[in-house]
C-alpha cells in the first residue's frame, strides 16, 4: 500500500490540538494556510518570546498514524490533530526521513524535512 495522507488539521489560534478539516492548502515558504504556525519567522509561543526573528522551520507538523495504533495498545486513544499535527499520514516512514528530504504529497505539494519535532511540556497537560 502506498503512503497516504489520512487527515489534515489546522487552527487559527493557539491551542494544543488542531481541528480536522476536509482540505488544507500549503503556502510556499509559509506553511498551512490559516494555521497559527504559518509564517516565515518562528510562530511557536515559547520561542517567539526570545527568538522572534529566527526562520520558522516548523511550518507544517507531520505525524504518522501508526503512532496512534501503538498508543492504543497501551490504552491511550488518540486521533488525528490531537497532538497538534497539520498532516497525518499512514504508510510513510516519517521518522526515517533525513533532514533535507523532500516529501511529495499529492500532485503539487513538496515539503522539506527540517527535523524531528521536539515534544513540548504541554503534552503532559494534554493527558
Amino acid at each position: 500500500m502506498p503512503g497516504q495522507v489520512t487527515a489534515v488539521s489546522r487552527n487559527e489560534g493557539y491551542s494544543f490540538s488542531k481541528t480536522n478539516r476536509h482540505t488544507s492548502r500549503l503556502l510556499t515558504g509559509l506553511g498551512v494556510e490559516e494555521d497559527v504556525h504559518a509564517g516565515e519567522t518562528i510562530r511557536h509561543q515559547f520561542r517567539m518570546t526570545y527568538e522572534p526573528d529566527l526562520p520558522n522551520l516548523r511550518q507544517v507538523h507531520l505525524m504518522h498514524e501508526e503512532l496512534f495504533d501503538e498508543l492504543a495498545l497501551k490504552g491511550l486513544r488518540l486521533s488525528a490533530g490531537q497532538l497538534g499535527e497539520n498532516i497525518t499520514t499512514r504508510g510513510v516512514d516519517l521518522l526515517g526521513l533525513p533532514t533535507g528530504a523532500l516529501l511529495h504529497l499529492g500532485e503539487q505539494a513538496v515539503l522539506e524535512v527540517t527535523g524531528l519535532r521536539n515534544p513540548c511540556s504541554k503534552i503532559n497537560d494534554f493527558r
